[in-house]
């Protein structure tokens, strides 16, 4: 219509009419469900039904299970074991479900993190696993139904390809590793345009089902054991505030050593019945196994 008015074909009124055509028009709320408000309901959703269960008893303890709607991150340093984090859960947890894993990888190769998949899924290292690969083929499918499906970007992704790629499938679970690497947003300054992108992985969460968010720790959390939300890279606020649930991974300068150190420094998430109010914001040590891609409680 503004093109055909500035080449005349249209008239100035003819746009300003189409204009209180629109401003007039009554806004359909068909798709705008009220909450149930029925409390044996709520609690039986929200508590007595479990979503995604953890691996980790302790993550049991404090966060929950994980259900649609919910959004949170992980952030470490770098090589402190993030990616075998997201291996050793996600093999747990698609067990629960008959629904697909989606993991956008846009930091190490993805057949690196598909080995890692198979390792966790199966409790091997690699020489175990390379061992009979048809025989450890067919359990890992026996396992997880073969519906960890690894989105390998060679470049970063894009907030519309990954928005398609969901719209294909019926994700019981999303991964964004690294999720502040993924383009289509804008911002006057980097934080802003971080808050957009994890505004908008707050919105695919209620829109399709729980995601799990990968972050880097700033340079100041380096050798520190339990980090707090304040050394979340490229954020002091803006990417925190989107976020139901926040654990940072420490580790010690020794690289040799096992140990990891977990810390919840947001948690909004309702939780299960067997989840503790005294651990809601806990911290706790646990066992990294890299060689077979798995986290063990202490």
């Amino acid at each position: 219509m503004a093109l055909d008015v500035e080449s005349g074909k249209k008239s100035t009124e003819d746009l300003l009419e189409m204009f209180n055509e629109f401003e007039h028009q009554e806004v359909e709320a068909d798709n705008i469900t009220p909450v149930n408000m029925n409390l044996k309901e709520l609690y039986d959703t929200q508590i007595q039904t479990p979503g995604l269960r953890w691996r980790l008893n302790f993550l049991n303890k404090s966060l929950g299970s994980l259900r649609k709607g919910d959004f949170g991150f992980i952030f470490a340093r770098p090589e402190t074991g993030k990616t075998t984090f997201l291996a050793s859960e996600v093999t747990h947890m698609v067990s629960q479900t008959d629904g697909h894993v989606l993991w956008f990888n846009n930091e190490e190769q993805g057949t690196k993190v598909g080995i890692r998949v198979f390792q966790a899924a199966l409790g091997l290292n690699t020489g175990e696993l390379f061992n009979s690969p048809e025989a450890k083929q067919m359990r890992y499918e026996e396992l997880t139904g073969n519906r960890i499906v690894i989105l390998d970007f060679e470049d970063s992704s894009s907030k519309s390809r990954i928005e398609s790629v969901l719209k294909q499938y019926n994700p019981a679970l999303i991964i964004f590793d690294q999720i502040d690497k993924i383009r289509g947003f804008k911002g006057e300054r980097n934080d802003l345009e971080l808050k957009q992108i994890y505004q908008w992985a707050r919105e695919i969460a209620k829109a399709y089902a729980p995601v799990i968010a990968v972050s880097q720790a700033s340079g100041e959390a380096e050798g520190k054991l339990f980090l707090t939300m304040d050394m979340v890279d490229g954020s002091k606020t803006a990417k925190q505030g989107e976020a139901d649930w926040i654990l940072g991974i420490g580790k010690e300068q020794d690289n040799t050593s096992r140990t990891r150190y977990f810390n919840i420094s947001k948690n909004k998430l309702i939780g299960d019945a067997d989840t503790s109010p005294d651990l809601r914001h806990g911290s706790s040590q646990v066992l990294i196994k890299p060689e077979i891609a798995r986290y063990e409680d202490i």
